[in-house]
């Protein structure tokens, strides 16, 4: 027993929660406090309006006044699109959630006698028509509460875009305060909600189980599924939509007709906007919240089965809340340096900043992480491992938590030198936009290969360590500490297309060149720090992932993986092959949608007279319609196979196909994830950088429109799709395979494999 008694544990853990709803609600508090004026322009559903104080006469009132009418456009848009596409979303949640209660339920015939335990010999626990209904409330629960992180991120995003324009005009550092608190907001917010629903969740189900805790956190993996399959439609879905309409207005915009980005001439420039709020941002949301639901699920259980849940220990057995309520703490001291501790006075120190915000977090988090290892584990315990005790001790975890941590900090580090425009990688790919497309995009995919090399070694050595210290608990835990500091991550991640639309309301609104740059420079550190975020995901993913199939072998009963075995090969080589299938269908998605974005620019520019001369105003709506029926229709076929590729492998052939498919996936999706989101983000801030032209060699590439520049956006627009579709979503997909078959493992093993029963 830990030093933490039961009660304390069940004080500390809803404690830390709802101080990160109140500190989220701060910042929303002060973000709100951006000076306005009492005018009626209408507001992204707020009473109060966007006219603010002129400083210094920058822009007039008209033009102020512009910003909040484009903003509550941009409002709008996403709105609209999050409740039409949650409809969809609603259905299958409930056909998901009748077949998980149908699968699970049929393991023992409906049975509502009980069982013998499986890991606590001599036990009886609860029938499995019990695990079946909990199972799938888990799953609702998870769902709504991924499509609520979402929703709360896309609103927030879009309450704060106009007013980061407007903090602009008194200089960039105003500027960063507002976009990085209005991340914060979104960061503590999914944070404390996450594990605010879970550890109720937790208290609701012991109800009902009682001392039965394998039970009770076999059902609670469902949590874990329900997250990530929302967050798989939510990225695919959004990273269809912004994608189709970046694709659109650059490719017409830019090239053709040489305009600037976000000219209020294309007609794709609002669609594009609203598309960074509802992938980048509300995709984005739901898919961190299920990276951080899974590896605490996947911990959960496997604790369960360990001594920490036959004893039950509860302080140890919510080692993985604990965690994740410093973390809490740990990032709302890490947010006071961005924001009132250090002063960004000119824009060179955005990204330096950012960077900060890591470091600062990861080495406040390894001291966190001592105390909580301390205080809430037995000095001495046993994990299970694949059939043996392992005796571990509680010092053993605390570097299981930070090898975790630390390795998410190097691979956020690789992503950064990888993909900002300050280091020489991002720049040899610039310099070869002076012989065309072609050699930008062998520079592209070329440093998108070699950005895998550090994060995979940082990924396997977080794995060596971690297993040989504490098994397969500790990958679980070691993502989770990945994860710890989600807070923050997700803070700095939400920044990007905040100060994205900020600079898109600049131009539409026609401030100033001063303003533009000023929001330029955030947009590019965002840049960066969006690419950091995915690099974090997907490591996470990989050692959520493993953690997942290791859970899922030991509740499948299986006693070995053995490659060399036929059934075993096959599903291997199979789930190697199922990233790049799944790639194959956004990135078809991405360009059939782009293609009809661009036929339909192209059109207006040629039909509407006066469009180009800024006399008459384009047809938004057509554009915004384009992308969401696009991303409505598109997103069904990935996310069908996805969900539906566990259910057969271990339907038709058995677990150990299905454990080889799990193998494959991870292996091969980790990499092209990596690679698809560095070669992406790299081929952004070349843009940027020939945009910027702040060095000579910068302007010696440039200005806009000159042929290193086209080359650029040909570049960026080809990467669009890599960085914000197929890249991110990736990593789902090997999150999801592993929980999906975790939670219908019992099923599988009962009655899985009917292939090769039949041969």
């Amino acid at each position: 027993m830990g030093l933490t008694g039961e009660t304390l544990t069940q004080i500390l853990i809803p404690v830390a929660a709802v101080v990160g709803i109140g500190f989220a609600l701060l910042q929303w508090f002060l973000v709100s406090k951006v000076r306005v004026s009492g005018a009626s322009t209408a507001n992204n559903g707020y009473s109060d309006s966007l006219i603010g104080d002129e400083e210094e006469s920058v822009d007039a009132l008209e033009v102020v006044a512009k910003c909040a009418d484009i903003q509550s456009a941009i409002s709008v848009g996403a709105t609209s699109f999050l409740y039409t596409q949650y409809r969809y979303l609603g259905i299958f949640m409930a056909a998901f959630g009748a077949i998980i209660f149908i699968f699970l339920g049929s393991v023992k015939g409906f049975s509502t006698t009980s069982e013998p335990c499986t890991y606590s010999t001599g036990n009886l626990c609860k029938p499995a028509l019990a695990n079946a209904i909990f199972s799938t409330i888990a799953f609702l629960l998870g769902a709504l509460t991924s499509v609520l992180s979402g929703f709360l991120g896309m609103k927030i995003a879009t309450f704060a875009n106009a007013r980061t324009t407007l903090e602009a005009r008194k200089g960039v550092g105003k500027a960063f305060i507002t976009a990085f608190r209005s991340g914060a907001v979104m960061g503590f917010l999914l944070a404390a909600n996450g594990l605010l629903v879970l550890y109720v969740t937790i208290n609701l189900f012991k109800l009902y189980y009682g001392d039965d805790w394998e039970g009770l956190y076999e059902s609670i993996t469902g949590y874990g599924l329900g997250g990530s399959s929302m967050a798989l439609f939510g990225r695919v879905g959004g990273g269809i939509y912004t994608k189709a309409a970046d694709v659109g207005a650059d490719l017409v915009g830019k090239v053709e007709r040489n305009i600037p980005e976000d000219d209020p001439r294309n007609p794709a420039v609002i669609a594009d906007n609203v598309g960074d709020n509802v992938g980048d941002i509300a995709g984005m949301g739901s898919d961190l919240f299920g990276s951080y639901a899974e590896s605490s699920c996947a911990a959960l259980f496997v604790a369960s089965i360990s001594s920490f849940g036959i004893s039950h220990d509860y302080s140890a057995m919510s080692y993985p809340l604990i965690i994740s309520s410093m973390g809490i703490v740990v990032c709302l001291i890490t947010t006071l340096f961005a924001t009132d501790l250090f002063e960004i006075k000119s824009a060179s120190e955005v990204e330096p900043s950012l960077k900060r915000q890591l470091l600062i977090s990861t080495i406040l988090m390894t001291a966190g992480i001592g105390i909580v290892s301390f205080f809430a584990l037995p000095s001495e315990f046993t994990l299970f491992n694949f059939g043996v005790e392992k005796t571990v001790k509680n010092w053993y975890l605390f570097f299981c938590v930070s090898i975790g941590l630390w390795a998410g900090l190097v691979i956020g580090y690789t992503t950064e030198y990888y993909t900002s425009n300050a280091y020489s990688p991002v720049q040899d790919v610039a310099d070869s936009c002076r012989t065309g497309a072609a050699t930008n995009v062998i520079f592209g995919l070329a440093l998108g290969y070699k950005s895998v090399i550090i994060p995979i070694f940082a990924i396997a050595i977080a794995i060596y360590v971690s297993f040989s210290l504490a098994a397969m608990y500790g990958i679980a835990v070691a993502a989770l500490g990945m994860l710890s500091t989600i807070a923050t991550g997700l803070a700095i991640d939400a920044y990007g297309p905040i100060s994205d639309n900020a600079g898109g309301i600049a131009e539409m609104a026609g401030m100033s060149h001063n303003i533009r740059e000023r929001t330029d420079a955030l947009d590019a550190a965002g840049n960066t720090t969006a690419a950091i975020g995915k690099g974090f995901a997907i490591g996470s993913a990989a050692l959520v992932s493993l953690a997942l199939f290791g859970a899922f072998v030991s509740r499948a009963g299986i006693e070995t993986v053995d490659v060399l075995t036929p059934k075993v090969f096959i599903g291997l080589i199979v789930g190697a092959m199922l990233p790049y299938w799944f790639s194959a269908m956004t990135m078809k998605s991405v360009g059939s949608a782009a293609l009809k974005m661009v036929e339909e620019v192209r059109r207006q520019f040629n039909t509407i007279p006066g469009l180009m001369e800024g006399t008459a105003k384009p047809d938004y709506a057509t554009c915004v319609k384009i992308s969401t029926d696009a991303s409505l229709r598109e997103m069904i076929p990935p996310g069908a196979l996805v969900m539906l590729t566990p259910l057969v492998a271990g339907t038709l052939f058995g677990v150990e196909t299905l454990a080889g498919v799990l193998a494959g996936s991870l292996v091969s999706g980790v990499q092209v994830a990596i690679s698809a989101s560095n070669t992406g983000g790299a081929w952004d801030n070349a843009k940027k950088y020939i945009e910027a032209g702040a060095s000579e060699h910068a302007k010696s590439l440039g200005p806009k429109g000159s042929d290193p520049h086209k080359a650029a956006v040909i570049g960026d627009t080809i990467g669009d799709p890599l960085k914000d579709t197929s890249g991110p979503s990736l990593n789902i997909l090997i999150k999801l395979m592993a929980v999906e078959s975790l939670v219908f493992a019992p099923f599988f093993a009962a009655h899985g494999g009917l292939i090769f029963k039949l041969l």
